[in-house]
């Protein structure tokens, strides 16, 4: 009896070692909604900002892309295989002509499956749809719904309380193991319907007229400080809905029709917030709080009048980068640039809780940037969008520049754009009407030359690393 007792404190023992991770996925949110990113910023996260003081805050945290106008669906899959773009499942379905990667891929062991295999507790609430379903249903709980209306029961309170409870059944039930929690949320995606009070807050309403523009008001967010009323040609996907059919938005760029949708934006936003909060509080009052990894980020972007487009199927900085914030046991407190992608989380969580990654994983572990002991884990970024006409848009960042590639619509659609993103964060274009000759961008300029071609000769080496099925107009 007395070895039995023994046991069992020993293996408590074990479990009370491992840490426990929380990982928060907002759906469709810019960087640069937040304050921690952009202090002008009149949106309210106290709890993202408590995370963010706490924590390390990576400025250069991307998702790779997307061959598919669901973004997301890209996105949310590379983080729970941690494989790459053209490698993670059902993209052989959807680029048949793909002659490198004809052969079957090994199916990818997903984030759940691992952490199941580790002893750990796997809980998931999140919306419908748009990732990975064979990754999805491996969680142990699952409280999946999409919830984007304007009460708690059809917000994002339903995804929080579903945690709550979550955390409420393991401390009645005394839960020994550790848990890895997946929590998503469904807004600020659309239909941004945020609860009046916080509506009310930001100055917007839930506009339903398609015949009518909504009214200003001072309480709203200002224009981005990137907005055009169009963007200067088209993005190469006719018919696209983020683009066209956005309920509230449609095919408006006017100033009343962003800054509104902005609005709607950041009470869904903050709504979030609210609930991360409500979660905090129990983690600190379980005692749990100190032994847990947070991680907060997005599936990606958002334009929302950001160069007078609306979607997340661009490859500006609004909506390839992703806030990413990191708290837990040892994590070095500040901002680093860190170089990235949302697929390295797989083995960053691996990394963390002391489990080896697995064989199919392509992402690289950021824990020695977590740790203090790097800044940056790669100095280069690649980055697709190929979900309307091929090839589509490419970009490719090193250091301070950045070259973006618009090669679409059979060909009638071919250009280049190359920003100095020190000199101009926003990458402002011509059309911004910037009378500092560093506010836009290089492409056309002599004096650049040289760079642009370097940069080109880097998108083509990342292109063909990582088989890219699709070369560019002026690529052999």
């Amino acid at each position: 009896m007395t070895i039995l007792v023994l046991l069992f404190a020993l293996t408590s023992l074990a479990f009370a070692k491992k840490p426990n991770f929380l990982f928060i996925i907002a759906d469709d949110q810019s960087p640069f909604d937040l304050k921690i990113y952009n202090p002008k910023s009149p949106l309210d996260t106290p709890n993202i900002d408590r995370l963010a003081k706490n924590g390390l805050v990576f400025d250069g945290s991307y998702h790779m892309g997307s061959w598919s106008g669901a973004v997301c669906t890209c996105s949310r899959t590379m983080i729970m295989t941690g494989q790459s773009i053209w490698k993670i499942p059902k993209k052989q379905k959807r680029n048949p002509s793909n002659k490198k990667n004809r052969t079957a891929q090994p199916t990818p062991q997903t984030l759940p499956a691992i952490f199941n295999q580790a002893g750990y507790e796997t809980m998931r609430t999140c919306k419908r749809g748009n990732s990975y379903p064979l990754a999805n249903k491996e969680f142990k709980i699952i409280k999946d719904a999409t919830k984007r209306g304007g009460t708690d029961e059809t917000g994002s309170h339903w995804h929080g309380q579903q945690v709550l409870d979550y955390l409420n059944g393991r401390e009645s039930q005394k839960t020994e193991e550790p848990f890895l929690i997946y929590f998503g949320f469904s807004h600020p995606h659309d239909e941004r319907n945020g609860k009046p009070e916080l509506l009310s807050k930001y100055g917007a309403k839930n506009h339903r007229d398609k015949n009518s523009l909504p009214a200003l008001d001072p309480k709203q967010p200002a224009l981005p400080i990137n907005y055009l009323e169009k963007h200067p040609f088209s993005h190469g996907h006719p018919s696209l809905r983020d683009e066209v059919s956005v309920p509230g938005v449609w095919k408006n760029r006017d100033e009343a029709t962003i800054r509104n949708e902005l609005g709607r934006e950041f009470a869904c936003s903050e709504n979030i917030d609210i609930q991360i909060g409500q979660v905090l509080k129990k983690l600190e009052a379980m005692g749990e709080l100190d032994n847990t990894y947070i991680i907060y980020t997005s599936d990606h972007g958002m334009a929302i009048g950001r160069h007078g487009l609306q979607g997340k199927q661009n490859l500006y900085e609004h909506t390839w980068r992703v806030p990413y914030i990191v708290t837990g046991p040892g994590i070095k407190k500040g901002r680093v640039q860190g170089n990235i992608y949302l697929m390295d989380t797989l083995a960053t969580l691996c990394d963390l809780a002391g489990i080896k990654a697995p064989a199919t994983n392509e992402g690289t572990s950021f824990k020695p940037v977590l740790t203090g002991e790097k800044k940056t884990v790669r100095d280069t970024l690649f980055g697709v969008y190929a979900g309307g006409t091929k090839p589509g848009m490419r970009a490719v960042r090193k250091g301070d520049w950045k070259l973006v590639k618009f090669d679409v619509l059979d060909g009638t659609v071919r250009e280049t754009q190359l920003f100095n993103l020190k000199e101009n964060p926003n990458e402002f274009l011509s059309e911004h009407g910037k009378k500092d000759p560093k506010l836009t961008d290089f492409a056309e300029d002599p004096a650049h030359a040289k760079k642009l071609a370097e940069m080109e000769a880097l998108l083509k080496v990342e292109m063909e690393r990582l088989h890219d099925p699709y070369p560019l107009w002026n690529q052999k």
